[in-house]
């Protein structure tokens, strides 16, 4: 997000473009606001390796946020903006954020969570007015600084968060050397010459900002001197007329957004001109082999695979005529040295499924959480996983074929179960809880909850439409149960774990994996 590189050569051109209202930042304004900001931090006694949390929708002003922390040095998590003030809190609290930047849109959310948020020393609001002391409107706060950069520039990157099998999310941290910000990580120069990206190149965002893969993808293309055409929210035939619109040559999708566009009428599909896609990229989830044929078959050999995760300790790829021949593939490792292993760390043989582990590429660790960071690592801490399962092929293709966290990938976004059976299992009426994903044909997976009742209770709708309502009280509504079945007991194995996986494999009769 560091806009200095291009900010006399663009000065400009759009380096942001939100595609409903069609507000647009040149790079000569993201380059002053992101410069004022920046000693606004300073002022506030934010130095070097310091942390600070954003959370908006996607907002014209997201992106100066970002920047401003990647010139000063700074650590920035930009939060999911649907969570509640309690999970909000939890991860400004985590993260040891000094400063929460907010919308109009999430400011009741911001503003609930404050009092629970000691290190917060201000609240800025991007689009709204202040409220005291403690709340300022950005653009007041900073209009008494120079729109200059700051003396000890040095490059700031995300905190992003990948939550866990606890429940509770882990904020995922890099090493950060000193260097300018016009000097990136290593990371992202492999991941610039991965997607394709050139300079000047026009990229199409249709996900959420906080989610590692846009928010990359939007970094690297203000770091190419592009354009950034921000979607506010999908929709699938306002993408296609986007493409046509701005010329757009760059994309990141997740294979529920394919789906969607494939489900439109044959007319809309055919209204736009296409021509200008050069790169489509997909990740997030396995794309069903039928749903990425279509695909192709529509745009074209265009459509780029890669598996890897917010920990970023390596990635696999593929091109479309290698997913044309091996179908279902996720790609070969090309970041990483990936390893094959079983339950007791031996390599097992080609064809044969089993825990996927990097040699890590690029070194992280989980935010003050020395006990996870250990469980994502090797005993002799060469390698980490994030618990997927999988086999290599004879010609090195990935497939992947389950998850051990029961993680659930649903419409591209990572829900991790055990937070809504923690939560679950405190209902008053609830005795135990599993929660886990079941087969959905548009999102891929949605979330289901198996709950066994205290003995004075009855299932019936209106108790699942009770326990829904308490998880939507407490949690993201993406985290919570679409339905909940009902059994008189839940299998526990006598070490007290719950046994997920005859629950799991009911709803997935039918299905050659746990992966749609």
């Amino acid at each position: 997000m560091y806009p200095g590189l291009h900010a006399v050569a663009r000065a400009n051109q759009p380096a942001v473009v939100m595609a409903q209202s069609g507000e647009t930042v040149t790079y000569a304004e993201l380059e002053a606001r992101s410069n004022r900001l920046a000693h606004l931090f300073r002022s506030l006694g934010l130095k070097r390796l310091d942390h600070y949390a954003i959370l908006t929708e996607n907002n014209v002003r997201h992106i100066e946020c970002c920047a401003a922390g990647e010139r000063a040095g700074l650590y920035y998590t930009c939060i999911n903006s649907f969570l509640t003030p309690e999970e909000v809190a939890y991860i400004a609290n985590n993260s040891l954020s000094q400063v929460l930047i907010t919308s109009a849109a999430k400011r009741e959310t911001a503003i609930a969570a404050l009092p629970h948020c000691p290190g917060v020393k201000l609240v800025l609001i991007v689009d709204g007015s202040g409220e005291g002391d403690r709340v300022l409107n950005l653009d007041e706060a900073t209009s008494r600084f120079p729109d200059t950069p700051i003396a000890d520039e040095s490059l700031g990157i995300a905190m992003l968060y990948s939550s866990g099998t606890t429940g509770r999310p882990k904020g995922v941290l890099r090493p950060l050397p000193l260097q300018p910000p016009g000097q990136p990580l290593g990371l992202a120069a492999f991941l610039t010459k991965l997607w394709r990206y050139r300079e000047g190149l026009t990229y199409l965002s249709p996900a959420p900002l906080y989610h590692a893969a846009p928010h990359t993808g939007v970094n690297l293309t203000i770091r190419a001197g592009g354009t950034a055409v921000i979607m506010e929210h999908f929709d699938p035939e306002r993408f296609l007329q986007l493409v046509e619109t701005h010329r757009v040559t760059h994309s990141q999708l997740v294979p529920t957004m394919f789906s969607r566009m494939l489900k439109l009428p044959e007319s809309a599909r055919r209204r736009y001109d296409l021509s200008s896609l050069e790169v489509a990229i997909h990740a997030a989830a396995p794309c069903p082999i039928p749903v990425k044929e279509a695909m192709i078959d529509w745009w074209g050999p265009i459509i780029l695979e890669y598996y890897g995760a917010t920990e970023g300790m390596g990635f696999t790829a593929c091109d479309s005529a290698e997913w044309l021949a091996h179908k279902g593939t996720v790609g070969k490792a090309v970041f990483g040295d990936l390893h094959i292993l079983d339950d007791e760390m031996r390599e097992v043989p080609v064809g044969a499924t089993g825990k996927l582990w990097f040699k890590t590429a690029t070194p992280f660790e989980y935010f003050n959480d020395p006990v996870k960071t250990a469980e994502a690592n090797s005993p002799d801490r060469t390698m980490t996983t994030v618990g997927d399962i999988g086999r290599v092929d004879e010609e090195g293709y990935v497939h992947l074929t389950d998850r051990t966290a029961f993680m659930i990938i649903s419409g591209g976004v990572n829900i991790y179960p055990q937070e809504c059976e923690n939560l679950l299992v405190t209902h008053p009426k609830v005795a135990d809880a599993a929660v886990f994903g079941v087969p959905n044909d548009e999102m891929g997976e949605e979330v289901k909850a198996v709950v066994q009742l205290m003995p004075a209770f009855e299932p019936c709708a209106e108790m699942e439409a009770e326990l829904i309502g308490f998880c939507r009280d407490h949690l993201a509504h993406q985290k919570c149960p679409r339905s909940i079945d009902f059994e008189l007991q839940l299998p526990r194995l006598p070490t007290g774990k719950l046994y997920k996986g005859p629950l799991r494999n009911r709803y997935w009769k039918g299905h050659v994996s746990h992966i749609l």
